[in-house]
């Protein structure tokens, strides 16, 4: 679409950065310094060149000479980029005005002019780093673990690893013939063998100690425990650097050592929560196995405190994840090992791992994960033990015994959002009626909610669900009266009327009033701001008048 004049006008107010490059180019422009900046536009995501423009606010069109033939640059760049940029033509009454539009470079793949990948660095261009380029070439979706490892065969398995992961896969599917398969043929019907050589799932989930440190050295899992965040040596560290399904169940043993059990009282009954429960942290550990960057020398680290338990996984989050949609997409980095640990019910094939470690953290009145920490080069999730509030605990029980209701993850965090009295998302309001009509939850007044009534009658808190719910219609219509009639003499303006019910908007005031209105008990004198309202259905004269 052609950029009209009304749209430059716009444009020229916008901040200069990634996405928006002013060049004066009053006598003229370089073709190549034309296409370096369209390099470095497209490798973040596109934008545009403008000619012909002071670069300084507030800009001013001074007009450009550059390329009157618009056709040699739109050649030049193809042949340089292979990028179809885009160029508009305006004649502004200040002079002539050249507008590149620089569509954003190809998943997968970075732009370069002249071997150099480049980036906007503040006012001036330069080459992307290593880490940057990794990040963009793992984008496409090569599978790294399918890859044979030509320099590892047969005789790096681990037998131990083998026969741990058979016997998960004969649980999962009840198949008694698998115990008859060789080891060769089990890990060839997983694809875990190419020909005669390991691919890289095989050789991280079922090598030895030698040939993972011989062959990839980074797929290791270290697990520390740590009695507070003071520098200086873990109380215990272990590293394997071995097959997973050989350290799988060690490395949960390790956490669950001094994993200790929060108690709360229900009835007459003295109840505990573990503070890391089980199911929660194998998912996490299962994710960083299965969606770290092999390719990156870093490896997995496994922090346990006292009360929370920190998971480093090299690489960010697979392209297309965000924390926006964690819980609504998956796109494993290493599709071999995800298929691997779903043929054994390690994980769903449908990918709820993330969904549940989130239901379970609400389920047990504890902060919701945290992924503070996370960039492109690592995903960073600390779960959290500590036990929040018993009660909330004992209300979601109760509500789902009594109720029937299974509930969902939306309806496990909107529950949560709800309790902790924080704003509802957009994404979230959709099951705001269903969880209503079951009695869980309660309107509180306009847009606001609050957990049902048996919450509170569970916390011996009774009084803060009347708070909370707000008083009902005909209670605040009293006490609006009474104030009315107490300033009978100079009348109330609606400022004090609000001050009596600060729980409700000014609309509701004024609807409320309005029914007192109808029903003869209060009027209104006045406008606006000298609007007085009194008892009865004759006012006396307003402020200022008949006196």
């Amino acid at each position: 679409m052609t950029t009209t004049l009304e749209q430059l006008a716009t444009l020229l107010h916008e901040v200069e950065g990634e996405h928006l490059e002013f060049k004066e180019a009053k006598e003229g422009w370089s073709k190549d310094k034309l296409v370096q900046y369209c390099t470095a536009l497209a490798n973040e995501g596109g934008g545009k060149v403008i000619l012909g423009v002071t670069d300084r606010r507030p800009r001013q069109v001074i007009g450009t000479k550059a390329f009157p033939q618009i056709e040699e640059p739109r050649t030049y760049i193809i042949q340089k980029l292979q990028l179809a940029v885009e160029i508009d033509e305006l004649h502004h009454p200040n002079g002539r005005v050249l507008i590149f539009n620089v569509p954003p470079r190809p998943i997968g793949r970075a732009i370069a002019f002249e071997g150099r990948y480049l980036e906007r660095r503040g006012d001036s261009l330069g080459d992307m780093s290593p880490e940057r380029l990794r990040f963009i070439f793992a984008e496409v979706a090569h599978d790294f673990s399918a890859d044979a490892c030509e320099t590892a065969t047969l005789a790096d398995l681990d037998p131990i690893s083998i026969e741990a992961f058979r016997r998960l896969w004969i649980a999962k599917s009840g198949n008694r013939q698998l115990e008859n398969l060789t080891h060769e043929q089990l890990l060839q019907d997983i694809e875990a063998v190419s020909g005669h050589s390991l691919t890289y799932a095989g050789l991280i989930l079922f090598g030895t100690r030698r040939a993972v440190e011989k062959n990839l050295a980074q797929a290791e899992v270290v697990f520390e425990y740590r009695s507070n965040d003071a520098a200086g040596p873990a109380q215990q560290r272990l590293e394997f650097r071995q097959g997973f399904f050989s350290f799988y169940d060690t490395l949960w043993q390790a956490i669950n050592l001094r994993n200790d059990l929060q108690h709360y009282q229900n009835g007459l009954f003295l109840l505990d929560i573990p503070t890391f429960a089980e199911r929660p942290v194998r998912e996490a550990i299962l994710n960083a196995v299965g969606h770290r960057d092999y390719q990156s020398a870093a490896c997995v680290f496994v922090r346990q405190y006292p009360r929370r338990l920190a998971i480093e996984s090299p690489g960010g989050f697979p392209h297309g994840i965000t924390l926006e949609n964690i819980l609504d997409r998956q796109i494993p980095r290493n599709r071999r090992i995800a298929d691997i640990f779903a043929r054994c019910g390690l994980v769903e094939r449908s990918g709820q791992g993330m969904n549940l470690i989130y239901e379970q953290s609400i389920r047990q009145g504890k902060s919701l994960p945290d992924f503070s920490g996370t960039d492109a080069h690592q995903v960073t999730l600390t779960l959290q033990g500590e036990v929040q509030d018993p009660a909330f605990v004992q209300f979601l029980e109760r509500v789902g015994r009594e109720t029937g209701l299974t509930f969902s993850t939306q309806d496990f965090l909107l529950l949560d959002r709800i309790h902790r009295e924080a704003p509802v998302p957009d994404h979230l309001r959709g099951r705001l009626a269903a969880l209503l009509d079951a009695g869980v939850l309660e309107r509180a007044g306009r847009g606001r909610f609050l957990l049902s009534g048996r919450f509170y009658t569970l916390i011996g808190r009774k009084g803060t669900y009347t708070r909370k719910k707000g008083l009902d219609k005909e209670t605040n219509k009293t006490l609006l009266l009474r104030h009315i009639k107490e300033n009978s003499r100079d009348g109330s303006p609606l400022k004090d009327l609000m001050q009596v019910l600060p729980a409700l908007s000014r609309h509701q005031v004024q609807k409320l009033l309005l029914e007192l209105k109808r029903d003869g008990k209060a009027l209104c004198s006045g406008r606006t701001r000298s609007a007085r309202w009194y008892v009865g259905t004759i006012a006396p004269n307003p402020p200022g008048e008949g006196q």
